[in-house]
């Protein structure tokens, strides 16, 4: 993983949890073969293109709020 895209990525998503769950998550997807969003020119391991897809605002999350399902 590319430190510069992981403190990039830290300055869209700053709880490091929440990024953590968000990388896993689309590394996951990556993996199983969903294609990236993102072109580069060198060959990104999962976790750098997911890395980069959240730094250029190509996926997003949205927290659960359990009150609101009660």
């Amino acid at each position: 993983m590319k430190d510069e895209y992981l403190k990039e990525a830290q300055k869209v998503i700053s709880d490091p949890n929440i990024l953590i769950n968000v990388v896993s998550r689309r590394v996951k997807q990556l993996k199983h073969g969903s294609p990236a969003l993102v072109e580069s020119l060198e060959k990104l391991n999962p976790e750098d293109v997911a890395l980069r897809e959240i730094i250029e605002g190509k996926i997003t999350y949205q927290l659960y709020n359990f009150d609101d399902k009660r």
